[in-house]
């Protein structure tokens, strides 16, 4: 029977997220029994705050009481179980509201909810280097680095680094568009030559590459979003989900087969 308390879902809904408490005990409820006491100490609202809580669960009959404890109903933990999954959605847009419209769109396979655990570092008035920081950060700890995109706002604040990596034993392999290619090797020419040499770096270039960078690290993945309009870096985005992995390779790959080698490239127009 729905309660009477209630005129619609939305009612319900509006019922568990009106405190913070409520939704932590229902799910708390369907892990296992708990007593009142256990629900007090875990939440950190009154006794009769839980009381009053309690109550109003078994009214919806979303708990039933077993001696001194209380669990959660199947209808109760189908109700735990949205409510989680609701509050995950939002705050996965909450993280990405200011920047999903620099990521992948969903024709690439990419999705949003990849990005449910995902670190998004932004650029900042006080602090524009942010992304590119933690992009360092994450080079540094790697042994193989794949790149897709064009990378000239990204790895040009860290060129020095980069060489260094490669130069100690990173294997690198990056695709770019020829301009950028051209633009490194006759901006950077001794910068380029001992990486290019050392045979760790290998460069490739296609013609058509996507609006943002692709970052395959051996055990994260980073998207790279860029300003359309000035090219500078607004955020990095990098995930350890194997579904974004799945995506990031698969996307590489597709560039990579239709790649072709720097060598082949004409040296002057």
């Amino acid at each position: 029977m729905i309660s009477s308390t209630t005129k619609s879902p939305v009612d319900d809904i509006g019922y568990l997220v009106r405190s913070d408490h409520r939704v932590p005990t229902l799910v708390a409820l369907t892990e296992r029994p708990r007593s009142r006491s256990e629900l007090w100490e875990l939440t950190g609202v009154s006794s009769s705050t839980i009381r009053r809580t309690l109550s109003e669960f078994e009214e919806r009959n979303w708990i039933r009481k077993c001696g001194y404890r209380y669990e959660a109903t199947q209808s109760g933990a189908f109700v735990a179980d949205a409510m989680e999954d609701l509050l995950e959605r939002v705050e996965t847009e909450r993280k990405l509201r200011d920047v999903w419209h620099w990521l992948p769109d969903e024709e690439t396979g990419f999705t949003i909810d990849m990005c449910a655990d995902a670190v998004v570092t932004t650029a900042e008035a006080d602090d524009p280097y942010r992304p590119v920081n933690r992009f360092v950060s994450l080079l540094r700890a790697t042994e193989r680095f794949r790149f897709v995109g064009v990378d000239i706002a990204l790895l040009e604040p860290c060129k020095d680094e980069f060489r260094e990596q490669i130069i100690d034993g990173m294997r690198a392999e990056i695709i770019d568009p020829p301009s950028v290619a051209r633009y490194v090797l006759s901006a950077y020419s001794d910068h380029c030559a001992e990486p290019l040499e050392s045979d760790n770096l290998t460069v490739k270039l296609h013609d058509d590459l996507p609006p943002y960078g692709i970052s395959i690290f051996d055990h994260r993945v980073g998207i790279c979003c860029y300003e359309r309009d000035t090219g500078t870096v607004r955020a990095f985005i990098d995930s350890d989900d194997p579904r974004v992995r799945e995506w990031a390779k698969s996307t590489y790959e597709s560039y990579r087969r239709e790649a072709r080698p720097l060598a082949l490239e004409p040296a002057a127009e």
